[in-house]
């Protein structure tokens, strides 16, 4: 996500949702290929992105909804939020298309182009900002989940910072509890996901955001872990 919830100030909430990394139990086995109905997975940069903003949106607060994250969203919001990127020099949004229905969107960002909130971990831990390109937010609807998807939505965003010259891809997740009373009986971490793509948690780096939450009249205050992977230049 690019930048979270504040009521305070939609400056800020605009920022905040582009940084999460919340692919929700999009994937537990590295290298699985697409399987099940032939799903189109499409990279999309600036003006080709707007067609779908509304669509993008719908499916942002459905999936953001779920544990963890437990997002009490609004289509106003993620509508404007979503076309920061049509804007964006660096950005990008990776589309999962069931024929013409989009089903899954995954989104990323130079560090540069995000919050204060993010960029403020990695130069307080000696990371030079440029060198890094921020992976958002991966969300899927719960009924293609488990066919490759995720590992798509991976693939697809770390060749796009590449080929922007970029030496770190990172995100940044929620840490809830695991005995969080809203946390469903059947669900399954993304940790083995992401650390079998290489992204190691990194525990020294963490922000606090707040966003409004389905379980709470008021924004929450929660902290995000980040996770980084480096790739060989040349």
């Amino acid at each position: 996500m690019h930048r979270l919830i504040s009521a305070q100030s939609f400056g800020f909430v605009k920022k905040v949702m582009a940084v999460f990394e919340v692919i929700s139990r999009l994937e537990p086995r590295a290298g699985a290929r697409l399987s099940g109905p032939m799903i189109e997975v499409r990279r999309l940069t600036g003006e080709a992105i707007r067609p779908y903003l509304g669509d993008l949106a719908t499916l942002r607060i459905q999936v953001f909804r779920e544990f963890p994250y437990l997002y009490d969203g609004s289509d106003e919001y993620e509508s404007e939020y979503l076309e920061s990127y049509a804007s964006s020099l660096g950005g990008v949004i990776v589309l999962a298309l069931d024929g013409a229905k989009v089903v899954g969107v995954s989104t990323g960002l130079p560090l540069a182009e995000a919050d204060a909130s993010f960029q403020r971990p990695f130069m307080e831990a000696g990371i030079p900002i440029e060198k890094v390109f921020y992976l958002g937010e991966s969300v899927l609807a719960r009924e293609y989940r488990g066919r490759g998807i995720g590992h798509r939505f991976f693939d697809e965003r770390e060749a796009h910072a590449a080929a922007l010259g970029y030496e770190i891809t990172s995100f940044c997740a929620v840490e809830r509890p695991a005995d969080h009373p809203l946390c469903p009986p059947d669900y399954r971490p993304n940790d083995p996901f992401w650390t079998k793509r290489g992204y190691g948690k990194r525990p020294e780096l963490q922000t606090r955001l707040s966003w409004k939450q389905v379980d709470a009249p008021d924004e929450v205050e929660n902290v995000l872990t980040f996770r980084m992977r480096t790739f060989p230049l040349g």
